[in-house]
């Protein structure tokens, strides 16, 4: 189905098992879409959870329109569809710049409609180093990869994907991965990297006043595993768990860890 999120912008929504008691939203990471939870799909319904994914604006089969990638609105976005399906008490699932999203969405709306956060890998308090927080990439090596998407987006992806996790995977997931990065939009590929970027969500996280749970890779190399210790300190009712055998895709390499813990958080 595709949602109304603003005029002339719709989002892709995907609803698997709709009469389940129990939700899960997944708001997936940069530059990718809702497709890369499959191995939550295929699990979690089984035990009784319908699982409910959009394609953020400018990726998948979401609209691309030119502008609108701030967290701000992104974070809006998100609250239009889950007022569109009516969904309360909800476990919401970011992956990476998804979990950034999420977090705003709940510093924004105090938690509308949210009963669990789950922020996955996720690209916060800050993707970048600043003041008084040394961790992530430098502004500079965020200005690089800007400027490899404009000259050679489908090597810079490629680059990228690379990077997201700690084993091999297949060659054929691989390709099945990056083909989900380039199928973005150029423009949003390279607005959401801006906002990567430029927001800082340190204050946000104090707001965040629901039970939190932080799933972080150990080897991360996206968004170091110092991210979640921040997160921790930051936002109350919170606890990491940690994935020790995976990097930036923990949703992958561990899938069994994963969803045995969305299980059990989100009951």
């Amino acid at each position: 189905m595709r949602i109304t999120v603003e005029e002339n912008v719709r989002c892709a929504v995907q609803d698997l098992n709709t009469r389940a008691k129990r939700t899960v939203v997944f708001v997936h990471g940069w530059p990718l879409g809702k497709d890369i939870f499959e191995c939550q799909y295929t699990v979690l319904p089984e035990y009784g959870i319908r699982c409910v994914s959009i394609d953020l604006r400018g990726f998948g089969a979401s609209d691309r329109p030119l502008r609108g990638y701030s967290y701000d609105r992104m974070a809006d976005d998100l609250c239009h569809c889950l007022q569109e399906l009516g969904l309360r008490d909800v476990t919401l699932c970011g992956f990476s710049m998804g979990g950034a999203i999420c977090v705003r969405y709940m510093s924004r709306y105090k938690g509308a409609r949210v009963r669990r956060l789950v922020l996955m890998g996720a690209a916060c308090p800050s993707f970048v180093q600043r003041p008084g927080y040394p961790y992530g990439m430098s502004r500079e090596q965020v200005d690089l990869l800007i400027s490899q998407i404009y000259n050679d987006r489908p090597k810079a992806v490629s680059e990228f994907g690379k990077q997201c996790f700690a084993g091999t995977p297949s060659t054929q997931y691989l390709n099945w991965f990056q083909g989900i990065c380039t199928d973005a939009a150029a423009w949003s590929t390279i607005k959401t990297a801006e906002s990567l970027r430029d927001e800082d969500l340190r204050a946000d996280l104090a707001k965040i006043k629901v039970p939190t749970a932080i799933l972080h890779g150990m080897q991360d190399r996206v968004c170091p595993f110092q991210f979640a210790q921040e997160m921790n300190k930051g936002i109350p009712s919170s606890f990491i768990v940690p994935f020790e055998q995976s990097g930036h895709c923990l949703f992958y390499e561990e899938r069994n860890k994963c969803n045995s813990t969305l299980i059990d958080f989100s009951k």
